[in-house]
């Protein structure tokens, strides 16, 4: 009887402070809201070169024998992003961009990375190298075989070359361009934090190991490139759509494993390391980690806060 009542009193115990704990839990569930958000009609289809993947080994196969070459593949209103073969002892010029960051993911070879104010970076397959607006840069080839890197800046650009007061040339060219000998005043933009010069991703990313989800490389008011790690998961079914964003796209380069892309108006397919995936705006879409492994895609959009427009039943997730 001594413990019935104990029992009892327990329960009472618990039920009373089960309307206690209610409210607590609803305050720490995140906040959800809701919109008409607007979606293309007819849907955004892709313009070349953007496609919904670019497979590296077709890419590689196209270019067979040659070890200087250059392949567009995003042209939009955000960025441009080329993977592009530089040649055994090859070297690009010193330059630097006037108000934008470049950054790079190497697909395979050796680059060394000679970045103003910074030691020499020798990175290889996997590795991600960034240089903000106005540090002058070059590269070049290290090792017996041509080095692939996808290359990223923001859209229409136009590289900038250092001088000296009193240079008398030869003027740089361009195509549409006419260099002149000119002054400017602000300095270089410098690293912080989160914007470092490298990750190494093979080393000291996945050695530590990283924690599964986001981890941004990049980020500015207009440049985001987020290095997103799990393990695999089976795939969704198709009635989760993803999300969609409003007036920019995004892409991602595949840096390990496998990643399972639904893209709006398509069946699933899957990418590999090195591929590059692309979804128009306003497109559903949706990567989720594949296989039996780790697995990574790097994100690249300009909106380090974009909007993520999930459907009305999923509850703001995918």
């Amino acid at each position: 009887m001594k413990f019935r009542k104990a029992l009892l009193g327990a329960g009472a115990l618990l039920l009373a402070l089960v309307p206690a704990m209610a409210p607590s839990a609803a305050q720490d569930a995140p906040k959800i809201w809701y919109s008409w958000s607007p979606k293309p009609v007819p849907m955004t289809e892709w313009k070349a070169p953007n496609k919904p993947i670019w497979r590296l080994s077709e890419i590689m196969a196209a270019h067979k024998g040659k070890a200087d070459w250059d392949q567009p593949i995003v042209r939009d209103q955000d960025y441009a992003a080329d993977y592009i073969s530089l040649a055994p002892g090859g070297k690009t010029k010193p330059q630097f961009w006037g108000d934008d960051r470049i950054f790079w993911y190497i697909a395979s070879g050796q680059v060394r990375f000679h970045i103003e104010g910074q030691q020499p970076i020798l990175a290889s397959k996997g590795w991600l190298v960034q240089v903000p607006y106005r540090n002058v840069y070059w590269m070049e080839t290290v090792g017996d075989e041509p080095s692939v890197r996808l290359e990223v800046i923001r859209s229409n650009r136009t590289p900038l070359y250092p001088a000296s007061q009193g240079d008398k040339g030869p003027a740089p060219t361009a195509k549409g361009k006419t260099y002149v000998l000119a002054s400017y005043r602000t300095p270089p933009d410098k690293y912080d934090d989160v914007n470092k010069p490298a990750l190494d991703f093979w080393g000291d990313f996945v050695k530590r190991p990283a924690t599964p989800g986001d981890h941004p490389f990049v980020a500015d008011t207009t440049n985001f490139a987020n290095v997103i790690r799990g393990h695999g998961v089976p795939t969704p079914p198709d009635s989760n759509k993803g999300h969609f964003h409003i007036d920019y796209n995004e892409f991602w380069v595949i840096a390990e494993g496998t990643v399972d892309y639904k893209m709006e108006g398509m069946p699933v397919y899957t990418a590999n390391v090195g591929d590059v995936v692309y979804a128009p705006q306003g497109r559903w879409h949706r990567a989720s980690w594949s296989g039996n492994g780790m697995s990574t895609r790097i994100a690249i959009n300009p909106r380090p806060y974009g909007m993520h427009n999930f459907d009305a039943d999923a509850g703001a997730k995918q």
